[in-house]
């Protein structure tokens, strides 16, 4: 007798497991469940691909920084560069400045308001 009972106890017990094992697979199987999964595994590969691209990013603006050192280094240009004395224009030509040259292709001609009329 104590065999039988045993042996029934096991039965519903691993009917129970089965039953509920089935169950837990078939809830996962419906629509809404496999739309959240792919939804969060989309959501999760989303975030990895953004991770590398800015991994990416960051490397290469390490690279193109070394690399600029190195250019700049070889061509002399990271060396106290002397740059030109900056242009001046003046706002008024001074026919008597000694650098106004008459008839050149950057002379300026005087305002004259009698010319309007």
């Amino acid at each position: 007798m104590f065999r039988r009972t045993f042996w029934f106890t096991t039965g519903v017990a691993a009917g129970v497991w089965a039953t509920t094992k089935v169950n837990r697979k078939l809830k996962q199987l419906t629509p809404e469940s496999l739309a959240r999964t792919a939804g969060n595994k989309a959501i999760e590969a989303g975030h990895r691909i953004k991770d590398r691209a800015v991994g990416f990013a960051l490397d290469v603006r390490d690279n193109m920084a070394v690399r600029e050192a190195e250019l700049g280094d070889a061509l002399g240009i990271n060396e106290n560069p002397e740059f030109p004395a900056p242009r001046r224009f003046a706002a008024i030509e001074n026919r008597n400045n000694p650098k106004y040259v008459e008839g050149s292709a950057y002379q300026t001609y005087p305002y004259n308001r009698n010319e309007d009329h």
